[in-house]
């Protein structure tokens, strides 16, 4: 079987990696060497903007995009194409404080403060507001530039949000999944231990202070949790899609993550796309290993019916967050990025570039 490049217009492998020069903005004389060394290593697309929000918009309703111009510029001043992420996955200092609603509030009901990433709520309208407007003025700014190759949504999609409005579209999710509480606790089972729900009301996410001994709750819960991380993907999409009909759109997945369904994730998007990052250890288990990620690059081009996915992120080194900070051996790199593109990837990215 063949398939279409990924680009349409740019009908090349994609190999570079995450790049974000909004981090040294104001040290712009790396950027030329930056494209120098893409050429060195022959780089042709990088992932940019990922985590820029408070960079594009450092203000509520001031916006800077006059570096994010010049990237774009210099990317296709020297042949790269760029996959433009949007930057919901890290909002800005200044929306978590005006807008409280938009923190996540974890199983055990508290309220998180402004801290790390993805610990956004999917169902608050002001985020979901917020990010449409974001995101209608990246479409509306790049849609003609020659850069401009594929959209990135957010970054890893995962958590879950327990809040009051969280609970609410729950309980209307479970509605339209049931119709009536009397098919609930027969599906859920439960007049076993006195759990019979008489009021929709009474239903919560399950946690530490309340229900986990109810499975079907669980169960449904994760899949409310799917459904509803995957509106809010499609609400991202929605201005990028009206104005850019013809760039793909992707997200990137986290192998076996279980936290979602993403046979059921990958049916909105254009492309499939994970991000790799083995703990090879040098000994013995690295055959079961490498065994593991082709059965995961075997999933991601199973999501999209056989088609090529990307591997937007890998490791070219040691990471920081793995438990053992090793280096690669000699070709190691080589070795394991080719093993993506034999399972079906059209992309080796890296994280990240510089």
């Amino acid at each position: 079987m063949k398939y279409p490049p990924i680009v349409a217009r740019y009908p090349h492998f994609l190999h570079g990696g995450d790049y974000n020069p909004d981090q040294w903005r104001h040290m712009k004389h790396i950027w030329a060497e930056d494209m120098r060394l893409a050429g060195e290593a022959r780089c042709n697309a990088f992932s940019i903007g990922i985590f820029a929000w408070s960079a594009l918009e450092p203000a509520e309703g001031q916006y800077d995009f006059a570096w994010l111009d010049e990237i774009m510029d210099l990317l296709h001043e020297h042949g790269c194409v760029a996959v433009l992420a949007t930057p919901s996955a890290a909002r800005p200092a200044w929306m978590s404080q005006r807008y409280p609603e938009v923190l996540r509030v974890t199983e055990d009901r508290r309220r998180i403060l402004h801290s790390g990433r993805h610990n956004h709520c999917y169902t608050s309208p002001v985020y979901r507001e917020k990010v449409r407007q974001i995101n209608t003025l990246l479409a509306e700014r790049y849609k003609e530039h020659p850069a401009l190759a594929v959209w990135h949504l957010s970054n890893e999609y995962n958590g879950a949000c327990h809040c009051p409005l969280c609970q609410a579209a729950f309980r209307d999710w479970l509605r339209d999944r049931y119709k009536t509480l009397d098919a609930l606790n027969m599906a859920w089972w439960t007049g076993f231990w006195s759990h019979t729900f008489t009021d929709w009301s009474q239903i919560e996410s399950p946690g530490p202070l309340g229900e986990r001994s109810v499975h079907g709750l669980t169960l449904d819960w994760k899949r409310f949790v799917t459904e509803q991380t995957l509106d809010f993907m499609q609400a991202e999409m929605e201005p990028l899609q009206r104005l850019t009909p013809q760039v793909p759109c992707t997200t990137n997945m986290m192998g076996l993550y279980d936290g979602l369904n993403y046979y059921r994730l990958a049916e909105g998007l254009d492309v499939a796309s994970w991000d790799n990052y083995p703990l090879w250890r040098g000994d013995e288990q690295d055959g079961r290993l490498a065994a593991d990620i082709a059965m995961v690059h075997d999933i991601n081009r199973c999501l999209k019916d056989g088609r090529p996915f990307m591997l937007m992120e890998s490791s070219p080194s040691a990471t920081n967050w793995q438990a053992v900070a090793s280096l690669r051996r000699r070709g190691g790199l080589l070795l394991y990025s080719l093993q993506a593109v034999a399972r079906g990837s059209d992309s080796l990215h890296y994280f990240q570039y510089r």
